[in-house]
């Protein structure tokens, strides 16, 4: 996936970087206390990465892209949610079609007050950020940027369908489409819209039940390489700083506050933006990104290197118990 810098368009969101939006969201010294949860297994998270990986680059109008996609949708049913497939039409930055599903599975489908876990399911269409520029038109595996989320989500889904206890709000699960088929780096003419997100800017617009609302929501993006920092993204502390003290206390508690870093990172265009401006619900962004500024994402980013070698148990366990902690906590 790709996300852009926004930073330069701040004033459109009322607020300097560093102003008065973040003034609340510095995390407390105080001790969560942690409600029971379902076990979170790591070596389950991993082979739902793998497993996705195993049908190749999930581009849009291609069979692996539709086969990955009826597996997505049957293993969240196995789990006993409510799936719900939002077939769409969207255009690309180039003007391609591109036939795209958001797949949304929920949890505890009757009750009222709403949580959305989500994720892209899609890959890369190009390798544009390789340094080998001979392999720079070919698609991605995508197995951090798309698969690791996804991964996370699945056992997440599972973890609570084998509980006897389970969360007393509702969760929709939703795994997003064509997020990553944006306007190559490579090429020439950057102007006009970059054309990434469209999966979510059709959900946010168009949600799968009339009328959706949820209290609130969390985005996974590139959450499973190896020393993961997940910084507090810009947009998320604009829209739902409460959000992001409540998650990132949650992984402090649980011992995962060398990988949740109590440090303010750069405004990203993703798909949470489009879940806040379009569909008014407050969604954070969970992604990994540098933390001195040399660059933006994991060094993998966008290149043939996002494959299995980059993924780490350890990095989809800290973010799974974590996402069930939140979840089991309210």
């Amino acid at each position: 996936m790709k996300h852009l810098f926004i930073a330069a368009i701040c004033g459109l969101f009322l607020f300097s970087c560093g102003g008065a939006a973040s003034s609340s969201t510095e995390t407390s010294s105080a001790t969560v206390k942690d409600k029971p949860i379902p076990t979170f297994n790591a070596d389950s998270a991993y082979t739902y990465v793998q497993k996705q990986v195993d049908f190749g680059p999930r581009v849009p109008n291609t069979m692996a892209h539709d086969m990955c996609g009826a597996y997505l949708a049957n293993e969240l049913a196995r789990h006993g949610a409510e799936v719900t497939e939002q077939k769409m039409t969207v255009y690309a930055y180039d003007g391609t079609a591109l036939n795209g599903t958001n797949i949304i599975g929920s949890i505890n489908p009757e009750v009222q007050t709403r949580i959305i876990l989500a994720a892209h399911w899609d890959t890369r269409q190009v390798a544009d950020q390789d340094d080998d520029k001979s392999r720079q038109h070919e698609p991605i595996l995508g197995a951090n940027d798309g698969g690791s989320g996804v991964g996370v989500l699945l056992e997440v889904a599972r973890a609570i369908a084998n509980s006897p206890d389970k969360p007393k709000v509702g969760v929709d699960i939703i795994l997003f489409d064509v997020e990553d088929y944006g306007r190559p780096a490579f090429e020439e003419d950057q102007s006009g819209d970059s054309g990434y997100c469209l999966g979510s800017k059709h959900w946010a617009a168009n949600p799968h039940k009339e009328g959706y609302s949820a209290y609130y929501g969390i985005l996974l993006d590139m959450v499973g390489a190896k020393n993961p920092t997940f910084l507090k993204e810009g947009v998320s502390m604009y829209f739902a700083p409460r959000i992001v003290k409540k998650v990132w206390k949650t992984a402090q508690s649980k011992g995962y506050g060398s990988m949740f870093v109590d440090q303010k990172g750069p405004q990203l265009t993703d798909d949470h933006l489009y879940v806040n401006e379009i569909a008014k619900i407050p969604m954070i962004d969970i992604i990994d990104l540098d933390p001195s500024g040399a660059q933006t994402f994991f060094k993998h980013w966008h290149t043939h290197n996002d494959n299995m070698d980059a993924i780490d148990k350890k990095s989809l366990e800290a973010v799974g118990v974590t996402l069930l902690q939140v979840l089991y906590n309210e």
